[in-house]
């Protein structure tokens, strides 16, 4: 899907068709507190006789006092605390950016079926301009490629948003705005899509045709001879149970000049029944989710060379159908991973890690500046942090700047450990290191990340003669990849690009610092 079109102008939008949007919170003596342009000063009457929700997600519809105007809507901005702020329904102060991001998403939501929203909030900075416009941007979003046209109670989406505001803004970050909402529409067109339809071959040929036109992109991919020459077995070792072959994917960003590398490795498993490991078929429900980690690689990388960022990015899609058959590892198989390292199978449904130690070898190799790998990899994962907040965990500092990074985008992202303790849990009697401990319910997460690591490489030797890992960070969003509950801010139910946004400017700011 494409996201709406938008303008950003001191002045009203001119039809009478659109929805006027305002914002509704209350002060700190329970008074109902109008956030909108000026012209909008005289309806805290009107919202106040209709009783106006001021709670997040909420939405009023207010008749215009005059009736030829656009009609109105007021969205809930929460409640101010003691010192002014706004909070969130909790009581937690909370930055008006995330609120400001979270009730246009809100409004474009619940507005759907209605062709343009003018957002006429009392905006106090451009932070705040942009956090709106990306907001109503995500709240669009819309997958009704296999549904019937005419089916009546299924409203399109928003066509265009209007943002009033004096504030001049940038055209550079306006046009950042509409690259990250396409990148999160991307990564969720291509969760939404069933299995049938995105596997590895297709996967690939897509990626391939999304970066056909892109300055400075040159892709390259693996089909399952060139896996197998090349040594990547791992890939080969989840993909070979199905009747789709796996591939391996790099899409290589170089503008010149470049003066640091990041490479993003994205675990692509179009659909993943567990293998012969088999899940139940409840737990199979939704599996084609498990390629969500390359989907973000890829978009990230095509948003980032879209905005011409002066940085040399490579994203490894590891892609392969997790199948049972009579061709599918078995436990207890051993499979050599690129570079020779070799691990024995013990759960052929712990097959992120396998396809992923090969994409972090591939990646290390090239020896850049940092690695982030991105995958659905733990139910581990939604145990610990729930279904909002992102694991993350790895060997560099950079960690708590992406933490950063995400806490601006109102994504929420947490610094898990990596105990050495947990190593001695995957040795193998047979093999250099098992993918599971059998039996342990305990760290799940935290023993996927310590399987990982053992696969990112090192740097090239310093003067003095030592080496060192490569800096890594890896992105556990199995519990956050996709909303499986109501509706949130900007968030529907399905697929939520969840870390697109923050990685996206997690680059930038890299650009910027270098």
């Amino acid at each position: 899907m494409s996201v709406p079109s938008f303008t950003v102008s001191p002045d009203a939008h001119r039809d009478a068709d659109a929805v006027v949007v305002i914002g509704v919170s209350r002060d700190a003596d329970d008074q109902l507190v109008i956030h909108a342009h000026d012209d909008f000063a005289t309806v805290k009457k009107l919202a106040e006789d209709v009783e106006a929700s001021t709670s997040k997600e909420s939405l009023t519809r207010l008749p215009h006092p005059e009736t030829t105007k656009p009609a109105l809507a007021a969205v809930g901005l929460g409640s101010a605390t003691a010192d002014t702020k706004l909070a969130d329904d909790s009581g937690v102060s909370a930055p008006r950016t995330n609120l400001l991001r979270d009730a246009a998403g809100v409004a474009s939501r619940r507005l759907a079926g209605k062709q343009i929203l003018e957002f006429a909030f009392d905006f106090e900075s451009e932070d705040e301009v942009l956090a709106t416009l990306e907001g109503a941007l995500l709240g669009a979003y819309a997958f009704n490629k296999y549904r019937q046209a005419t089916i009546k109670d299924v409203k399109s989406p928003v066509e265009h948003v209007h943002i009033r505001t004096s504030l001049v803004m940038s055209e550079s970050a306006l046009e950042r705005v509409r690259e990250k909402a396409s990148a999160v529409a991307l990564v969720k067109d291509l969760v939404n899509t069933p299995a049938q339809d995105l596997y590895p071959e297709s996967f690939a040929d897509q990626a391939a045709a999304l970066c056909a036109n892109e300055k400075d992109v040159h892709v390259t991919i693996w089909d399952e001879s060139q896996l197998a020459t090349d040594g990547f077995g791992g890939i080969l070792g989840v993909g070979k149970g199905s009747e789709k072959g796996p591939r391996l994917v790099k899409v290589d960003y170089r503008p010149q000049p470049a003066s640091t590398h990041i490479s993003l490795v994205g675990k692509g498993i179009t659909f993943d029944t567990g293998g012969l490991s088999l899940k139940s078929g409840a737990g199979m429900m939704g599996m084609k989710y498990d390629m969500t980690g390359a989907a973000t690689a890829l978009a990230v990388i095509l948003a980032v060379s879209r905005l011409r960022m002066p940085i040399h990015l490579t994203a490894w899609l590891c892609l392969a159908e997790n199948m049972p058959s009579g061709r599918a590892t078995r436990p207890n198989d051993i499979l050599r991973i690129r570079g020779g390292k070799t691990v024995e199978v013990l759960n052929t449904d712990a097959e992120g890690r396998l396809v992923l130690a090969d994409g972090l070898v591939a990646a290390s190799e090239e020896h850049p500046d940092l690695i982030i790998d991105i995958a659905t990899l733990t139910g581990a994962a939604t145990t610990a942090l729930g279904t909002r907040t992102v694991g993350l965990m790895g060997n560099t500092s950079e960690i708590s700047h992406l933490v950063e990074v995400g806490q601006s985008c109102g994504e929420s992202l947490w610094h898990m450990p990596l105990p050495a303790e947990l190593r001695p849990l995957l040795n193998s009697e047979v093999a250099d290191i098992a993918n599971v401990k059998p039996g342990n319910t305990a760290g799940g997460m935290l023993i996927a990340g310590v399987f990982l690591r053992d696969f990112v490489g090192k740097t090239p030797k310093a003067e003095d003669g030592s080496n060192s890992q490569i800096p890594w960070m890896h992105l556990d969003i199995a519990g956050t990849a996709n909303n499986g509950s109501s509706a949130y801010g900007f968030t529907s139910p399905g697929p939520t690009g969840v870390t697109v946004r923050s990685l996206i400017d997690y680059v930038s700011a890299r650009c910027i610092a270098k």
